[in-house]
């Protein structure tokens, strides 16, 4: 039954266009399933990514390939502030908007084949520590467990599970040493964002002499390579810098590392570019897949309705190969449906004159 009561309530969170509740999914079936029976599941036993791989891998599988996997990891925040705080909404550090918000941190690991993009593996960053702050005396929460060392967690568990992909993919908020040497020791590349302020040293004599400079100081073009040494990182990267003008108009330089130095600028950039059908997936899972769009108030089933959502995109990701769409279309043509039947529905009582 548990089974089923996810699919369908997966399904449901696809097709609804306003809150994803018990009752209405319940009246949706005509009361086939009652409330009660989906407000258990949604309380019972806790899903997260061993009940996500189980339920993704054939599609991983069947989509997998020796050659071209990546593997993405970014966290978003799902806002909250309407929401009684506990150890999953809590207050994080929103990079998007330099400050503070209340909410869900969900940190994602996704592998990317072509176009085809699945999620099979998620934390959800718990704040399972209280403290109090020394200057304002305030009981504030803390995570047992770091956003990074989730990081590596989901990494070591794409290995374990004999996911296929060559290069890691990450933005600057993953750019610690420690993460570079841990995917570098299981024999992977990757390329992830750094800071600004990182400071590199130019050869490895500069390296033994303690000669560091900040990568902004440097003087490299739009579309250089470099090969560096990154100050606590004990072997050669290669440095890429990238100018872009951002959406205002304003003009932005992204640095990225890598250690597949046999690689240019130009390719490296070509594939760090795929790190943004993260950025897609925020989007769709938040609009498409209803995860912004629940009242539940408790932490179970607050988490498993973010597993459901997650599942919800997957199906999503599956239909988008098998129609050669994308996920808003597939929500729209499923809007205009549901428009029609209820247009037809209201011309059936105004015949009735049911309706004036």
């Amino acid at each position: 039954m548990t089974k089923k009561i996810l699919d369908i309530y997966s399904d449901y969170l696809i097709s609804q266009n306003k809150y994803a509740t018990a009752t209405g999914l319940s009246d949706l079936l005509s009361g086939e399933i009652s409330h009660d029976k989906v407000t258990k599941y949604l309380n019972s036993e806790e899903l997260g990514s061993k009940e996500l791989w189980a339920y993704v891998k054939p599609e991983i599988r069947r989509h997998q390939a020796d050659k071209g996997g990546v593997l993405i990891l970014d966290d978003s925040i799902e806002e909250k502030p309407y929401t009684d705080e506990n150890e999953i909404v809590a207050w994080h550090h929103s990079n998007a908007k330099g400050r503070h918000v209340k909410g869900i941190n969900i940190l994602s690991c996704l592998v990317s084949y072509g176009d085809v993009v699945l999620p099979f593996g998620y934390r959800i960053i718990s704040k399972d520590a209280s403290f109090s702050d020394i200057e304002t005396r305030k009981v504030k929460r803390k995570s047992s467990i770091s956003k990074n060392q989730h990081f590596r967690n989901l990494i070591q568990k794409s290995i374990e599970n004999q996911v296929l992909f060559e290069h890691v993919l990450a933005d600057n908020w993953f750019g610690s040493q420690e993460n570079m040497e841990f995917i570098n020791k299981l024999g992977k590349k990757f390329i992830i964002g750094i800071k600004s302020n990182r400071t590199v040293a130019l050869s490895g004599k500069d390296k033994k002499l303690g000669k560091f400079k900040q990568v902004s100081s440097l003087d490299m073009r739009d579309g250089e390579s470099r090969k560096v040494w990154l100050k606590g990182v004990p072997f050669e990267v290669v440095l890429v810098k990238k100018v872009f003008t951002n959406e205002d108009g304003s003009i932005g330089i992204l640095y990225l590392a890598s250690n597949d130095i046999e690689h240019d600028a130009a390719y490296l950039y070509q594939i760090y570019q795929r790190r943004w059908r993260i950025e897609e997936y925020h989007k769709s899972i938040k609009e498409n897949a209803s995860l912004a769009k629940s009242p539940t108030k408790r932490v179970r089933s607050q988490a498993n309705h973010i597993f459901a959502s997650i599942v919800a995109f997957c199906k999503l990701e599956i239909m988008k190969v098998t129609t050669a769409t994308n996920h808003f279309a597939i929500k729209y043509k499923l809007l205009v449906a549901a428009n029609i039947a209820s247009m037809n529905e209201l011309i059936k009582l105004r015949k009735n004159n049911v309706l004036a």
